[in-house]
């Protein structure tokens, strides 16, 4: 109903006029809309349910989607924003710090996120799940084998018998034009995920990249290289035919020796089976890993050897072969190490009962010696960036704190003993890169470059020690001038060098790669001339464990003078080493050329016919060498791999810019900057 009222005058005072409407509900009927939230639920609720079952499914997937899209979009976006911000700081703070350092080659896998009271500008440890691999193997951490650009995995090693290609499946032959190349150990193809890379896995595991105009074909092996895979087959049919399962082969008396009863060589030897792409005999090393390898034993071990060794075999295998069997066996020796750590200065005692958990010092003294303290770091920080778990980090790096600051130094020299109660060096005043300090000055530099040279603290005691060689070990010899390093006893110098330490040319090449100073590069020519020449002047072309040099000419006498107790060989690798990395940073043949003759005299002088190379007693009778009956387990894990290595042409059989080899010659990523 409508009513209607209006009103006006002249006389009358002014009103507004004004219109009244009133709407009875009855009028709207009982079903009208009356913009209450319960008749608007209705409303919606009956336009919902007269869509289509199908509608319904396409709207709410849709609804889904844009909601994961966002989510996605947020964490892929926010991240390489900060990474990149970090990452221009970091390296503007390193180069300052350091003036008149280039940094010439990167690092290239995730650092680790800090541990608590880290070394310097220690980088951060990063929890590494590493992505699926087909069969349910874990792969792991994305290895950057080329400078970044384009995607890539790792696969499965080549096989010897032939310089081929693997095949590749589906992938190649949908997309044939796109390249794949085969290394040594592992075949790289374009990632061909459709899955965005945020879904797949965390930042710092996502996969490096290749340039595709910078893919080379593969470089086939060649004659020299056949000759080293056919040696380590003769070595490894002698291990596996008299020795399979124990720490060394006796190759004389077809037996072995037990050291820790943990299948030393095998598990020594897994990462240069790869290498060499010895496929049969790598699948039936790791059935005796899978199934014979415990660590749950009543057996003292060695902190050092065994880290070097074992824990470092187990993680370079992991990372070139992806399969998880390896980090699991090396998670569980970590762990039974650490008891080590368990003493009042946090300087790690020499020896560890893995099935008891306790460890202790050697029987007569409470003594370590410098290098196995400090030469643990490389294999326990990766185990920490692969695990997640902080607690191997923090107690080797608590280590080369305590050293880095301790007093007893001689311009950056260090004694040979430390004391595991006080924390102090102990018998001052003796110097040398020889036992019981070399790998200590290797690991200042391998770290600062596994941490993608960030740990400052650790290159500037590289570099100062360096610097204390020159001044205080370095000596020539008579007649041919060979620059070599001898020791130093209470201020009385020694014309004594050890062949171990002939790691060091190949260790100053690798600085001068890494943008140090060029005089190290020009250091490393002069001793590596030496640590050959120390093969060359002797009968048997073999060197022996410990040389004396001649400081004044005299007549009928060579540069290196050889005494009695000294004249042994054990199938040392410290000289091939350096040899490859003089070769893999010069380019000069020479090199090859030396290496392939300390093989031949290898196989001349300490084959033995029935399987096995042998350790000799007398390097300087050539008609009777003494054999001494036994194949250190480091003839397979580093002689014979450095000499493969040395022999390619392949600057990504094991890239340099990629991975730094620990001291046992088990490589393992560096890692990208945080």
């Amino acid at each position: 109903m409508y009513s209607t009222a209006a009103a006006g005058a002249a006389s009358s005072p002014p009103r507004r006029d004004f219109i009244s409407v009133t709407l009875s509900p009855e009028g709207l009927g009982t079903g009208g809309y009356n913009n209450s939230k319960a008749w608007r639920r209705r409303s919606c609720w009956r336009k919902w349910k007269q869509l289509s079952r199908l509608q319904r499914s396409i709207i709410l997937f849709l609804c889904a989607a844009l909601a994961l899209c966002g989510v996605i979009s947020y964490s892929s976006l926010g991240e390489p924003w900060k990474g990149l911000a970090n990452k221009s700081l970091d390296d503007q703070r390193t180069e300052a710090d350091i003036p008149g350092l280039k940094l010439a080659n990167p690092a290239v896998l995730p650092a680790p996120q800090k541990a608590n009271g880290n070394l310097g500008d220690s980088p951060e440890l990063s929890p590494q799940k590493p992505p699926k691999l087909p069969h349910g193997r874990r792969g792991p951490p994305s290895l950057q084998l080329k400078p970044p650009r384009r995607n890539v995995r790792l696969k499965t090693q080549y096989d010897t018998s032939k310089v081929v290609e693997e095949p590749v499946q589906a992938e190649r032959e949908e997309n044939p034009g796109k390249p794949v190349i085969s290394w040594r150990g592992a075949v790289i193809e374009p990632d061909q995920s459709p899955e965005p890379p945020s879904s797949k896995m965390k930042e710092a595991e996502k996969p490096s990249s290749v340039e595709a105009e910078e893919q080379k074909e593969p470089v086939p092996i060649n004659e020299r290289q056949l000759a080293v895979i056919e040696a380590f087959r003769h070595a490894w049919r002698g291990y596996k035919d008299f020795a399979w399962g124990h720490d060394e082969l006796k190759p004389l008396s077809k037996s072995y020796s037990e050291w820790f009863g943990l299948g030393l060589t095998l598990v020594d030897a897994l990462d240069t089976l790869w290498i060499l792409g010895l496929k049969e005999e790598f699948e039936e090393a790791r059935r005796w890993v899978a199934t014979d390898l415990v660590f749950d034993k009543n057996v003292d071990v060695n902190l050092f050897e065994s880290t070097i060794r074992i824990l470092g075999g187990l993680l370079s295998t992991y990372h070139l072969s992806g399969d998880s069997l390896f980090l699991e066996k090396a998670k569980d020796i970590g762990n039974r190490l650490m008891p080590a750590f368990k003493t009042p200065s946090k300087i790690p005692y020499s020896d560890v009962n893995i099935g008891r958990g306790t460890a202790h010092p050697p029987r007569w003294t409470s003594d370590s010696t410098v290098a196995e303290v400090t030469s643990i770091q490389l294999e326990f920080r990766e185990l920490s960036r692969l695990t997640g778990d902080e607690k191997f980090q923090r107690a080797v790096e608590e280590v080369m704190r305590q050293v880095h600051s301790l007093s007893g130094k001689n311009d950056g020299l260090v004694p040979m003993f430390i004391n595991t109660n006080s924390g102090q060096f102990t018998h001052l005043g003796v110097y040398t890169l020889g036992a019981r300090a070399d790998s200590y000055y290797e690991y200042l530099l391998k770290q600062w470059i596994q941490g993608g040279k960030k740990e400052n603290e650790l290159l500037e005691d590289y570099m100062r020690a360096i610097e204390g060689v020159k001044k205080h070990l370095l000596q020539r010899s008579q007649p041919k001038k060979l620059t070599f390093v001898g020791e130093l006893a209470h201020g009385h110098f020694s014309a004594k060098m050890d062949h171990l330490v002939c790691f060091l040319p190949g260790t100053l090449a690798l600085g001068a790669h890494n943008g140090l100073t060029a005089d190290h590069m020009k250091l490393a020519e002069a001793l590596i001339e030496t640590c050959y020449q120390m093969y060359a002047q002797v009968e048997t072309g073999l060197s022996p464990e410990i040389v004396h040099f001649n400081l004044h000419a005299q007549k009928g006498h060579k540069d290196v003078e050889i005494k009695p107790a000294d004249r042994h060989n054990l199938l040392r690798p410290e000289t091939v080493e350096s040899l490859f990395y003089m070769y893999r940073f010069t380019g000069d043949k020479k090199y090859q050329d030396w290496g392939w003759e300390i093989l031949q005299s290898f196989n001349k002088y300490t084959r033995v016919p029935t399987g096995g190379y042998t350790s000799i007693n007398n390097v300087q009778n050539p008609s009777n060498p003494e054999p001494r009956d036994k194949m250190e387990s480091f003839f397979l894990g580093e002689t014979l791999k450095y000499l493969f290595l040395l022999f390619s042409d392949d600057v990504d059989l094991i890239n340099l810019d990629k991975f730094v080899f620990n001291t046992e010659a088990h490589p393992l990523p560096i890692w990208v900057p945080a």
